[in-house]
């Protein structure tokens, strides 16, 4: 009884291990490459669009709803205030006020010295933090974003203006210039938003953003040198070398003391107030109402000195009252028109991108969506709506939105709040700013933009990536020793350098078997990978267009020709069969079929089998709307690496076409 079941054991390990064996000896299952249906040109071309420029499907939340129900959804849309104005509270409005009231005291100084930036008179800039953040409190999506003007596009909407036309000899045509780039600044924004091709101002990379930022806040400081140092006769010119030698020329006679002991004195009170701000976050609000109360402080000591005798200059008029209507001083006929034109869509696209940039960043904190299209409709009406009632391009301020947002703003009411206290200063408050000093408005100025200098953010582009770091240093130094214009055109130039180099040269790589797996991996990576004998793996890291096929094709042949080499020089047999892995080939169109189609003759010629592996869905419907798979045969496409590696290993070489 017992032998018998010995036997059975036996015999049952015999037979599992003739069946292991017949296992081991039959080929391996290898899936085929799939071929999709076939689309036609409709739905392929809706399907392109729709990811383009309809990614978000903002459509969605009409889908089944009633006609009374979409058009409320469709106001909203509009007005995202009639969406979270429904739970609105008490609790809110108290944080909102606030917050309103906070950045008013930081604006209100600001906007006086950034509309001198922008060579209007000071009242402009209040008039431009009274009618744009009412409409973006309607029309905005962010609930942080404290909207005004800022240094950045003050200084080049001044440059820009005064190349134009001289704003000492026409301030009125200077400033229907101003209005009317204002305007097409507008419509620049709403059109980008309407069309969806926000997308757009992305091809601004962020390293050319901070080059130019830090290159404009030096060029800012550097033109308060003017009012700091209490100089009359001073350039136009905003180049670094033209400043310095205006500054030492005057350095003898045009210096004014008790200027400069005023710009000292509250420019060290402005940085130690921020400095306090940022080593304890609770006292947010010092480096808040720092401004406002230099202002008074400053304007104040001037009165009772009687100091504008002594050659203190001063702000001396603003005019009282809120914003006139300007609609018959903009431009629409003649010469100025197109001028206008042009700086406003400079303008605009440079307002549009601090502002997106601004609004991520604090929706990011407080996770929340910002729909980038609403956002650019929202800044572009109320600029629109501003250059029909005085006021310059205005945008979303990193100094004002980062204080908004510390100070505890829970909805956009705060730009309201932060409205009817500037429209109040403008009823009533106007003729106390006569006596304040030039040079304490430089000093807000130059502290204001001493936080663009990004140097940390530098840093780090240099670690990460070179060529970035060669965008910023362009950008930095076009505007630093050129002009605000040059420097934006460097930046842009870079930028798209950058994207015309990834495009045509795109990266390839050796692959090798990672030890004791199936996978296959670039062998510069992983040195411990090993090459297969008599195999070449390429892999190519991008989709292959016109602009990259023949750099693509000839670098793979570079491959095969550098590997035949070194395999002859140690006496190994050559090539015989090239894999191409086009597993991040997202994309392909007629020249880079027709490129594989040379390579395909040109590794003919040399004995080598060319083969494909895990072709994407749109590559492997062109490979077969073409004639290609023919000439290659649809046996040369695996869906793996190691499917395709381990086919041509059990080939001979005779057997090799």
């Amino acid at each position: 009884m017992g032998l018998s079941s010995v036997e059975a054991i036996d015999a049952k390990e015999m037979d599992y291990r003739s069946l292991s064996s017949s296992e081991h000896q039959q080929p391996p299952y290898m899936h085929k490459v799939g071929v999709p249906p076939k689309q036609n040109l409709f739905d392929e071309f809706k399907t392109t669009v729709k990811e383009t420029l309809f990614s978000d499907d903002p459509l969605r939340p009409f889908k089944d709803q009633p006609r009374s129900r979409k058009f409320i959804l469709g106001l909203q849309a509009v007005f995202p205030i009639l969406d979270w104005g429904k739970s609105y509270n008490v609790s809110k409005f108290r944080g909102d006020v606030i917050a309103g009231l906070t950045i008013a005291s930081l604006c209100i100084p600001q906007d006086i010295g950034y509309a001198k930036l922008a060579n209007l008179a000071p009242q402009y800039g209040l008039y431009s933090s009274f009618v744009p953040p009412l409409v973006y409190a309607f029309m905005g999506s962010s609930r942080d974003i404290a909207i005004g003007p800022v240094a950045v596009v003050s200084l080049l909407l001044g440059s820009l203006l005064s190349s134009e036309i001289d704003p000492t000899t026409n301030p009125i045509e200077y400033r229907r210039l101003a209005f009317t780039a204002t305007f097409f600044a507008g419509i620049t924004q709403v059109t980008l938003g309407i069309l969806r091709l926000g997308f757009l101002i992305d091809f601004l990379s962020h390293a050319a953003i901070v080059g130019f930022m830090g290159g404009a806040a030096i060029t800012i400081a550097l033109q308060q040198l003017k009012g700091f140092l209490g100089i009359k006769k001073f350039t136009k010119e905003t180049d670094i070398i033209s400043v310095m030698k205006s500054v030492c020329r005057s350095a003898q006679h045009g210096w004014n003391w008790p200027t400069i002991l005023i710009g000292a004195i509250f420019l060290t009170l402005l940085l130690f107030a921020k400095y306090a701000g940022k080593k304890n976050k609770k006292l947010f609000w010092i480096p808040a109402i720092a401004p406002l109360f230099s202002v008074i402080l400053s304007t104040f000591l001037v009165y009772i000195t009687h100091a504008e005798k002594q050659g203190v200059e001063i702000v001396r008029h603003i005019e009282k009252g809120i914003n006139p209507p300007s609609v018959k001083e903009i431009y629409f006929t003649g010469d100025y028109l197109l001028k206008g034109l042009r700086i406003g869509i400079v303008a605009g696209m440079i307002a549009l991108t601090e502002a997106v940039a601004i609004g991520r960043s604090f929706a990011a904190k407080k996770d929340y969506q910002l729909d980038g299209n609403k956002e650019m409709v929202a800044l572009g009406t109320m600029n629109v709506v501003g250059s029909m009632t005085s006021c310059y391009v205005t945008t979303g301020s990193f100094s004002r939105s980062a204080v908004n947002y510390m100070a505890g703003c829970q909805t956009a009411v705060s730009n309201i709040v932060m409205s009817i206290v500037v429209v109040l200063t403008l009823l009533f408050i106007t003729p106390l700013f006569e006596y304040t000093p030039n040079a304490i408005l430089s000093a807000i100025i130059i502290s204001a933009v001493i936080g663009l200098v990004d140097y940390e953010a530098t840093i780090l582009i240099w670690k990460i990536d070179k060529f970035d770091f060669v965008a910023c240093m362009g950008a930095f130094f076009g505007v630093v020793f050129a002009s605000v214009e040059i420097g934006l055109i460097i930046a842009v130039s870079i930028s798209f350098a950058k994207i015309l180099l990834q495009v045509t040269r795109p990266r390839t790589a050796l692959l090798g078997k990672i030890p004791r797996t199936n996978v296959y991996r670039n062998i510069q990576q992983y040195p411990e990978a090993t090459r297969v004998p008599g195999v070449l793996i390429v892999r190519v890291d991008s989709a292959i267009y016109f602009s990259n096929s023949n750099y693509m094709r000839e670098r793979i042949l570079r491959w095969l020709t550098d590997e035949d080499e070194q395999l002859e020089s140690i006496n190994q047999p050559k090539i015989q069969f090239l894999i191409v892995d086009m597993s991040p080939v997202t994309d392909i169109d007629t020249s880079g079929i027709h490129a594989f189609e040379e390579l395909h003759r040109s590794l003919h010629k040399r004995e080598v089998q060319l083969v494909l592996s895990n072709p994407g869905r749109v590559v492997i419907d062109k490979l077969h709307a073409s004639d290609f798979m023919s000439q290659i045969g649809e046996d040369k496409i695996f869906l793996t690496v190691g499917d395709a590696v381990l086919t041509c290993s059990a080939k001979s070489p005779a057997e090799v076409v």
